[in-house]
């Protein structure tokens, strides 16, 4: 990685830390009803709300040592968000988020697994956890195809949810 803020790299994507000016990209993320209807709120993000999400990040990389990361394309171009960090100070949690003209690409699963396994090679914890919409047919795919499993129904801050676990010694073998 040549960026002294780099964190992980997969063949197309580089995980990087965020910049203080990044909050516009993080409202530009979630600024249409197609990439929030499975968020917390279910509405666009105002720049407030993004930069209150940045700070959060910093702090959690301060913390943790790992958070939700920026998503730059091979060209460099902003692609999304995608990290594993502390929920409710309980567990960790994977969750990511791509751009509309990155979905059906297969990037989410490249980060997703990608994620995975430097989660574990940095044994943070045994496991983590994921939560998706009922729906979001797309990101339970993604889940599955990391080989996290399904935990059944919940309920996250009045939303409906499926979780699912991923634990170090519940990982598929890799090829």
């Amino acid at each position: 990685m040549t960026s002294e803020r780099g964190i992980l790299k997969t063949p197309r994507l580089a995980f990087v830390m965020w910049d203080e000016g990044d909050a516009a990209l993080v409202q530009q993320l979630h600024s249409t009803m197609a990439t929030t209807r499975y968020l917390s709120g279910y509405a666009p993000w105002s720049l407030e709300k993004a930069e209150e999400r940045l700070r959060g990040w910093f702090e959690e990389q301060a913390r943790d040592g790992t958070t939700k990361y920026k998503l730059l394309a091979e060209d460099g171009s902003f692609v999304g968000r995608a990290g594993i960090s502390r929920f409710r100070s309980e567990k960790f949690e994977l969750g990511y988020s791509l751009c509309e003209e990155a979905w059906g690409k297969g990037l989410a699963t490249e980060a997703a697994r990608a994620l995975a396994d430097w989660f574990f090679e940095r044994q943070f914890a045994s496991g983590f956890i994921a939560f998706t919409h009922p729906e979001n047919t797309a990101s339970q795919r993604v889940l599955a195809k990391i080989g996290m499993r399904e935990r059944g129904p919940i309920r996250i801050d009045g939303m409906p949810g499926l979780a699912f676990e991923l634990t170090a010694d519940g990982r598929p073998a890799r090829p």
